[in-house]
């Protein structure tokens, strides 16, 4: 794993951040998802979500060709999605509710370098010190992998149906903070 330098994102990152998750859903996704999921998923679901940045809860790591990877936690009640996603999106009560893993995104030349998983361990210490003691996602088909290898379980298979037609698959996962 290569340790880099993890960052609380700005609205200043908004176009880096859109680009990084472009190219991420594009460049790793494309092997279980079809172009036509991929870019559905791009219009109407994945997207940066600002209320994170809001929040401070939504990080990046940078290089020196930008960022690379970004990531972060919430304690509101979204799962997933960005902000053409989301309706409501009411603050979670810590004593009953779990945290939520949100809009984890690698670019396809840092992925398999523990970017994702220090972004992980960044989000989890916080939602542990903010009174969460749980935590869930949704993951992409390829994102499972890493989630698992991170102590989540499989809870459902959801497939959404988009507004133009194009069914998209996730995954909601849960585990326990120790």
């Amino acid at each position: 794993m290569v340790e880099a330098m993890v960052r609380l994102a700005t609205t200043a990152d908004i176009p880096a951040i859109r680009a990084l998750l472009e190219a991420s859903v594009r460049g790793l996704n494309r092997d279980l998802y079809s172009p036509a999921q991929l870019e559905s998923s791009l219009r109407f679901v994945f997207g940066v979500d600002s209320q994170l940045i809001a929040d401070r809860t939504y990080f990046v790591i940078e290089d020196e060709a930008g960022l690379v990877a970004a990531g972060g936690w919430s304690k509101r009640a979204t799962l997933y999605g960005g902000d053409q996603w989301k309706g409501e999106d009411p603050l979670l009560d810590p004593a009953r509710d779990a945290a939520r893993i949100r809009a984890f995104f690698v670019h396809p030349r840092a992925a398999r370098r523990g970017l994702g998983r220090q972004l992980f361990e960044v989000c989890r210490d916080a939602a542990l010190a903010d009174g969460f003691r749980a935590l869930e996602l949704g993951a992409t088909l390829p994102g499972v992998v890493l989630y698992e290898a991170l102590g989540f379980i499989e809870v459902e298979r959801v497939e959404h149906e988009l507004p133009d037609g194009v069914r998209f698959p996730l995954v909601k996962m849960r585990r326990a903070i120790p």
